[in-house]
C-alpha cells in the first residue's frame, strides 16, 4: 500500500481549519513591486528572477491560538506558604515573552492515535519505531489502588478518545511536534495544489497518478529536506521559477514553464510545532491580557481565572469547581449525586471554561511539558527577553559540499549534530573544519549550564540533571497549590507519568501587535517608486 493511502481521508477535519484561513495567505506575488534601493523590479524573469512575496499575512496552524505577548511578572502569582519548598517557584523577575501560538487544548489520546496510525501506515514492518512512541500505559498502575482498567482501556477505548494522552515522556512529546510539523506542511502543501494532491499521488483522481509523472521520496514528507530541494514533487499551482537558469531550460519545460519547490521566503509554510518555553506557558495561562487595558493591569490572579476561589460564581454553574484536580488528599471528584469536578481521572481536553486567550485547562486535568530544562533559579540567571534555559545548538550534516545536500537517517529526517562555532565562519574556516577529523565534543553547543553557579553539582548530588525536564499546571492527582501558574516540578525527559500530558506551540514570525484595529498606529510615508525614464 502507498504510504499515501488514505491520508486525504485521516486530515479533513484538520484542513477544514487550514483551509478557512488559507484566505490570508498570498500564493502569489507583487509582480508590481519595486526595490527601493535598486529601482528594479522584483519577480520579473528578466531582472534575474528575484522573487518577493510582500502580499504575506500570517496565520496559525491547524489547533492554535494566537497569544500575544508582552511583559509579566514570572513567578508574579506565587502562593507563599510558610516551608514550603524553594525549587516550588522560580525567582520573580519582569520578563517579556514575544507574541507566539498555543494549542487551545492538551494534546488527546486521538491525536496521538492518529500519530501511531500514520507511522503503522508509512513504515509497517518497523516495530521499533511503533513500539518507541506507544505511551507508556503501565503509568496508570499503583501497588494500592485497582487501576487495571486504565491501563487496557485508556489510550485506545472511545470513552477515552477526547482525554488528554498521558504516558507520553518529554522526548516522545518533542518527535510528536516534529512530525506534526511535516504533515501539517505536507498537507497544506498537497491541499493548495503546490505538490500533487493525496488523490494523485495514492492513483485515486481523475488525473494521471503523480508517481508516474514526478520524481518520488523514497520515505516520508519532511519539511527542511524539502526546503533543501531534496522533494522532488510539482503539483497543478506549483510556484513558478523566474531564475536565469529556469529561463534557459524553459524550451524543454512542461507547458506552463518550469516550476520549482515553494520556499521559505515565500511565507506559505509553517514554523515548527514545539514545546512551549516555561515563560510562554506560564504567561499564557495566567491570561492577564483579560485584566489589562492602557498598559495597566487591575488585578493579578493566582489561577488561570480571576478572583481568590476555585469554584465558579456564575449563577448557572454556582459553585462548580473550575478546574480538575483533587479538592483535598481523597476527594477527586465530590460526592455521587452531584459531582463538582466531575472527574475521578482526567476529564475531555475541552472541559470547563477556558481562560482569557481561549486556552482549556491551563489549570488541572494534566500537568504540561514544557521545553525548558529544570534548575531551582532559572529566572535568576536568565535572559528578561524569552527567557529559556536548554539551548543545544545543532547544525543539519551536509552529505554533499557542492550540492549542500543534506545527510538523513532511515525516517528520512535530517541528522544534526553539535554546532562547531559561536559565530559565521569564514570560508576558509568553514573548509577546513570540513576536512578536519570528526570533532570529540563541542561545549560551546552545549548551553544548559549557562551562568549556573552549582553546575558541578548537578547529576552528581542531586537528582537534577541537564536531563530533568520542567512540567506545569497541576493535574487531577494535585491539590489546588499547584494550579497556580508559577509553581514548577521536574522530571527526566525520558520518564512518564500518569498525570503529565502536553500541548504545542508555535513562533508567532513578525509584528508583535495581533490586531490593530482601533488602536493608534503611527504611519510611515511610502517612498516613491523610482523611474528610471524620467531621470
Amino acid at each position: 500500500m502507498s504510504q499515501y493511502a488514505h491520508m486525504e481521508k485521516t486530515y479533513i477535519y484538520s484542513f477544514a481549519f487550514l483551509l478557512s484561513v488559507s484566505s490570508l495567505i498570498s500564493c502569489k506575488s507583487n509582480k508590481n513591486a519595486t526595490s527601493e534601493k535598486t529601482g528594479l523590479a522584483y519577480n520579473r524573469q528578466e531582472n534575474g528572477g528575484f522573487q518577493v512575496n510582500n502580499k504575506f499575512r500570517r496565520g496559525p496552524g491547524p489547533g492554535l491560538v494566537e497569544i500575544e505577548g508582552g511583559v509579566f511578572v514570572m513567578s508574579g502569582s506565587a502562593i507563599n506558604i510558610p516551608g514550603e519548598e524553594l525549587g516550588n517557584y522560580n525567582h520573580k523577575r519582569e520578563t517579556t515573552v514575544s507574541s507566539f501560538y498555543m494549542d487551545e487544548t492538551e494534546v488527546s489520546n486521538t491525536n496521538w492515535l492518529e500519530y501511531l496510525n500514520w507511522i503503522r501506515r508509512t513504515d509497517p514492518t518497523n516495530y521499533e519505531y511503533y513500539y518507541n512512541e506507544l505511551p507508556d500505559t503501565l503509568v496508570w498502575r499503583r501497588p494500592l489502588s485497582y487501576n487495571e482498567p486504565y491501563v487496557d482501556n485508556y489510550l485506545r477505548h472511545p470513552a477515552y478518545q477526547d482525554y488528554p494522552v498521558v504516558g507520553v515522556s518529554w522526548e516522545q512529546a518533542q518527535r510528536y511536534c516534529a512530525w506534526r510539523t511535516d504533515i501539517v506542511n505536507e498537507s497544506l502543501l498537497r491541499e493548495q495544489g503546490y505538490m500533487a494532491s493525496y488523490k494523485d499521488v495514492n492513483g485515486t483522481g481523475k488525473g494521471k497518478p503523480a508517481a508516474t509523472t514526478t520524481a518520488r521520496p523514497t520515505g516520508p514528507f519532511t519539511t527542511d529536506l524539502y526546503l533543501n530541494g531534496q522533494y522532488d514533487d510539482k503539483g497543478k499551482r506549483a510556484m513558478k521559477d523566474l531564475s536565469p537558469t529556469a529561463a534557459a531550460a524553459g524550451a524543454t519545460a512542461p507547458k506552463g514553464g518550469v516550476t520549482r519547490n515553494v520556499r521559505l521566503e515565500d511565507g506559505i509554510l509553517k514554523q515548527p510545532y514545539r514545546l512551549p518555553t516555561e515563560a510562554e506557558w506560564e504567561y499564557a495561562a495566567l491570561g492577564l491580557i483579560g485584566n489589562t487595558e492602557y498598559e495597566n493591569i487591575s488585578n493579578n490572579k493566582i489561577y488561570p481565572w480571576d478572583g481568590l476561589g476555585i469554584s465558579s460564581a456564575k449563577s448557572k454553574t454556582r459553585g462548580l469547581i473550575l478546574a480538575n484536580f483533587k479538592r483535598t488528599k481523597g476527594d477527586y471528584m465530590g460526592v455521587g449525586g452531584s459531582l463538582n469536578d466531575k472527574g475521578s481521572i482526567t476529564v475531555p481536553v475541552r472541559n470547563y471554561v477556558p481562560n482569557d486567550f481561549g486556552l482549556y485547562n491551563m489549570a488541572g486535568n494534566v500537568n504540561e511539558w514544557v521545553a525548558d530544562v529544570y534548575r531551582t533559579n532559572t529566572f535568576d540567571a536568565a535572559d528578561a527577553l524569552n527567557p529559556y534555559r536548554g539551548n543545544y545548538y545543532q547544525d543539519k550534516k551536509v552529505a554533499d559540499a557542492v550540492t549542500g545536500k543534506l545527510e538523513k537517517d532511515k525516517y528520512n529526517r535530517p541528522i544534526m549534530t553539535a554546532a562547531v562555532s559561536a559565530k559565521k565562519q569564514t570560508w576558509a574556516e568553514k573548509q577546513a573544519a570540513a576536512n578536519a577529523p570528526a570533532a570529540t565534543a563541542n561545549t560551546y553547543a552545549d548551553q544548559r549550564g549557562y551562568r549556573d553557579r552549582a553546575n558541578e553539582l548537578y547529576g552528581e548530588i542531586t537528582l537534577v540533571s541537564d536531563k530533568s525536564r520542567v512540567y506545569k499546571g497541576g493535574s487531577w492527582d494535585d491539590q489546588a497549590l499547584w494550579m497556580n501558574p508559577a509553581t514548577r516540578r521536574f522530571l527526566q525527559q525520558d520518564e512518564s507519568t500518569a498525570d503529565i500530558g502536553f500541548r504545542c506551540a508555535m513562533t508567532m514570525l513578525g509584528a508583535s501587535e495581533i490586531r490593530t484595529q482601533g488602536k493608534p498606529q503611527f504611519k510611515p510615508k511610502q517612498q516613491k517608486p523610482f523611474n528610471a525614464k524620467k531621470r
